[in-house]
């Protein structure tokens, strides 16, 4: 039998929004001086997905807060290949784009913290058989054809997005090449019947 599909998902904006300033009182957990919103949804789409998936965590945040994260929002049942922060990444340059949409080569840039795949091929995974969950393209560049961007959660308590996700997600299980299939407007195809 194939080897289940590895399913990398980021954690903010994406999973969850931590910020500074107190949206409302139904923060799930205060972490540094972050309160902290679980997507509505979360602990449903965690399930599903550990039924059908291989789970991992990738983000660029600071090593230490996505343990914490990781330890908050997942269930000890589930097991994860890795849970991987900052420290795995890799610094990119982002070019500044003018507003004719040229790259502006004497306006200022800035890093933006990558994560490539090859770093999760060398564990043996095959790039065919990736799934890259995270809301920043730009910190998925080079993973075109194993990503699915979601909208970024910034604390809605209304938000949708992860049912649409497990959807889309149950779908794509019994795939043979991931980098195969159209994932661009991945939301449209299923939002219809996941409105509310």
């Amino acid at each position: 039998m194939e080897s289940k599909i590895l399913l990398i998902l980021d954690l903010d904006e994406t999973l969850i929004h931590a910020t500074a300033t107190k949206l409302g009182d139904d923060y799930a957990f205060q972490l540094y001086h972050y309160y902290v919103y679980r997507r509505p949804g979360l602990d449903a789409f965690l399930a599903s997905c550990a039924e059908i998936f291989d789970i991992a965590v990738w983000s660029s945040a600071s090593d230490d807060y996505v343990k914490q994260v990781v330890e908050q929002i997942f269930p000890v049942e589930i097991k994860l290949v890795f849970v991987w922060g900052r420290s795995r990444c890799t610094p990119l340059v982002v070019p500044q784009i003018d507003e004719y949409g040229y790259y502006n080569l004497d306006g200022a840039s800035h890093y933006e913290y990558a994560k490539l795949l090859k770093k999760v091929r060398r564990l043996g995974f095959d790039i065919n058989r990736i799934l890259i969950v995270d809301d920043t393209p730009e910190k998925v560049r080079n993973c075109y054809g194993n990503a699915i961007y979601p909208t970024p959660f910034l604390g809605n308590p209304d938000d949708n997005e992860l049912k649409i996700l497990s959807h889309f997600l149950d779908s794509l299980k019994t795939a043979e090449n991931i980098r195969s299939i159209e994932k661009r407007h991945w939301q449209r195809k299923f939002l219809s019947s996941y409105e509310t």
